[in-house]
């Protein structure tokens, strides 16, 4: 390999960058915020450290979050003139450990890996006394890994959540029990767990010298970018590389730490001085990412997070403040703006998409964060039915293990007489329930335990109820549109959306939820339904919770580039399946001021306008245009063999009766009405406004 200039690794860094980069002996600690380059900073200062000749390759160990930033890692190193590096993920670098010592240390070949917990989990759960057994097996499998995170066994399991006031799915003997049948069960098969392999290779290093001795012999030098994700188990293994030396550098932002429901911790990252007093601490402050515009917001959120901890930790100092600086041109004001309704919402986030694509933005440079996957489908069928290209970035609504199954149990009820597939379930005396909805949310809750005006403790069970209540949503809209709809109607028309949501272009707007968009960026960022009760969400009543919600929000804000846009409703479809009153989300409190109409408008006045469109109008209020345009909706909607909502949202029908347009021209300024819609249905559109007079 051509030796390197090392000079010529600090040519463009900026001052912050450049000091981090040529620290490489002893402890580091690097707080970069978000932007700030710390991928190029980690890369950098390892080739640097090469180049240097302080440290040899085979001596690097570079620890990352991701497979996905593991691989980014090696490839910026090959660029900088450097490889043989290992960069991997804990995970990963266990197992490789695992696999090469295992047979030394037990004769044997090391155990297969259990792939998802419900292979063995199910069984015992379906064995659970009462109505413990509707309770989900991924909020099960969670609580064992919240468990084996913070190195606690079955036998220890009890203290540790009274040690830290942790709430679990079950009783604590229960849960207990639970978790130590299972480590029978996974013992008896010969498998070991994602967790056990971080576990074993900890016992390995812990009790064996000979192979502690060798993994601290061939690995020296370490890098462990998102410090502040670490959890406790992840922070025994690293102090097991480490040893008694102390040549680590840690790379973190406290403020982008949304995941302490895995255990993870930003302790490690803010204590790091504490561990090691000499430490060196360096802040990137300079964000490359994002405008000043942008990040004026973000630096709002933090100051008011800040606040907030100030607040109610009487006598404890500050924290330091951060502040992050642009290094771009100026770009747009954000937008922030509520809505009269939940689908106004949607109209007016697709009249905003649709106008920067006019301008020339590429839609596979904007994204859409939710906080729930439960939010994706509305999303989904609005940007649909404009004809916007899009697709789900991470596992898909319809996808979801939880959607599938009550799918297959809404099938049942086409399957048997309705007097057989609506038989008694608890408290409803063998009544047989009438409308969709009604059957629909019988069966649910009868099989699944789930009842729509119910939520349920645990992050799984949340997610299932909330899978159910969007379909039972799904359902009303469909016979709003079709009142005499049935299941078979309503399983087609999940079909159609699944298909939709399936077969969305890889190029389109990507729709995510915000712990999947940590680490991305895009030029336009769209954060719809910024509500209480959603973000924050309504589980979250601690100072801590509260404060970790907040960081969602700054985590979403700060994957803008330029085009930022925040929006809340103030009627929002609830469980029962009736519109309930909202009020935006407290974070926005530090952003503007409350307001009842649009500040910042983002461009055109079309998206602003969707923000006083009513789209559910009683038909006694329907003008005699409005209702026109339902009855061509429904023709054509029988045509084309799709549900209306398909075609056309009622937001939509009630825009275009209002407007009354005479021209292609005239509806083409409509919101909702995009060019695949405009060249479908435009012209029969204006035969219905000129034959209403």
């Amino acid at each position: 390999m051509l030796a390197i200039d090392p000079d010529a690794l600090l040519d463009d860094l900026d001052p912050a960058q450049h000091e981090a980069v040529v620290t490489t002996r002893g402890p580091l600690c690097i707080l970069a915020g978000a932007g700030t380059g710390k991928t190029r900073v980690i890369s950098r200062r390892v080739a640097y450290a090469l180049a240097t000749g302080v440290v040899r390759p085979r001596e690097v160990l570079v620890v990352t979050f991701t497979d996905k930033a593991a691989s980014e890692m090696r490839s910026r190193l090959v660029g900088a003139g450097q490889g043989a590096i290992a960069a991997s993920t804990f995970h990963a670098a266990a197992l490789r450990q695992l696999r090469h010592f295992w047979p030394r240390v037990h004769g044997a070949e090391p155990p297969a890996i259990l792939e998802g917990k419900a292979r063995l989990l199910g069984p015992l759960a379906a064995s659970l006394p009462g109505g413990y057994r509707y309770l989900a097996v991924r909020d099960l499998a969670a609580e064992i890994e919240w468990a084996k995170a913070r190195r606690l066994d079955p036998g220890r399991y009890g203290a540790g959540v009274a040690a830290a006031h942790h709430d679990g799915p079950l009783p604590i003997d229960l849960m207990a029990g639970l978790y130590r049948r299972y480590e029978a069960a996974k013992d008896r098969a010969g498998l070991i767990d994602f967790e056990d392999m971080l576990a074993r290779t900890v016992e390995l290093l812990e009790t064996d010298p000979s192979v502690a001795a060798e993994v601290r012999d061939r690995y020296r030098w370490f890098s462990v970018d998102e410090y502040q994700d670490t959890n406790p188990l992840q922070a025994a293994l690293l102090d097991a590389w480490l040893g008694d030396r102390d040549d680590l550098a840690v790379v973190g932002d406290e403020d982008q730490t949304i995941y302490t429901f895995t255990g993870a911790s930003s302790d490690h990252l803010t204590g790091f001085v504490d561990r090691f007093p000499a430490a060196r601490v360096v802040r990137l402050e300079t964000n490359f990412r994002s405008s000043p515009q942008v990040l004026a917001v973000a630096n709002r959120l933090l100051a008011a997070g800040r606040a907030a901890v100030t607040e109610r930790a009487a006598g404890v100092p500050p924290r330091p403040a951060k502040r992050l600086v642009a290094a771009r041109p100026d770009g747009p004001e954000p937008t922030v703006i509520g809505f009269e309704s939940d689908e106004a919402e949607v109209v007016g986030l697709v009249a905003a998409i649709q106008r920067l694509a006019r301008e020339g933005l590429s839609h596979a440079t904007m994204a859409v964060l939710v906080r729930t996957n439960a939010q994706l489908p509305a999303l989904e069928a609005g940007l649909g039915a404009a004809g916007v290209p899009f697709h789900v970035r991470g596992e898909r609504f319809f996808a979801r293990p939880e959607v599938r199954r009550a799918l297959r149990i809404a099938a049942t009820l086409v399957e048997r007489p309705r007097h057989l597939a609506a038989e008694a379930g608890p408290g409803d005396e063998g009544s047989a329930p009438t409308g969709l909805r009604a059957r629909l949310a019988s069966a649910l809750e009868r099989e699944l335990g789930v009842r729509a005006d119910t939520v349920p403790e645990g992050d799984s069970a949340r997610e299932r109820h909330a899978a159910v209540v969007t379909l039972l949503n799904l359902a009303d809209d469909l016979v709003r549109d079709r009142p005499t709809a049935g299941v078979a109607e309503f399983l087609a028309d999940t079909e159609r959306r699944a298909e939709a949501e399936s077969d969305g272009a890889a190029a389109g707007v990507e729709l995510l939820t915000y712990h999947r968009a940590k680490g991305l960026e895009w030029d336009a960022v769209f954060l719809p339904a910024l509500e209480e009760g959603t973000l924050p969400i309504r589980q979250a009543t601690e100072p801590d919770e509260l404060a970790e919600e907040r960081r969602l929000l700054y985590v979403g804000v700060t994957r803008a580039q330029r085009h930022l846009w925040l929006s809340w409703a103030r009627r929002r479809l609830g469980p029962t399946g009736r519109e309930s009153r909202r009020s935006r989300s407290r974070f926005l409190d530090a952003l503007v001021p409350a307001s009842p109409r649009t500040t910042r408008p983002l461009g055109d006045a079309s998206e602003r306008r969707s923000a006083d469109v009513a789209p559910k109008v009683a038909p006694s209020d329907r003008t005699p245009l409005s209702n026109a345009l339902r009855a061509w909706r429904t023709e054509r909607a029988r045509a084309d063999q799709v549900a209306p909502f398909i075609v056309f949202h009622d937001a939509t029908i009630e825009a275009i009766a209002a407007r009354r347009p005479r021209s292609i021209p005239e509806l083409r300024r409509v919101p909702g009405i995009g060019p695949t819609k405009l060249e479908r249905y435009g012209e029969e559109l204006i035969a219905v406004v000129l034959r209403s007079g």
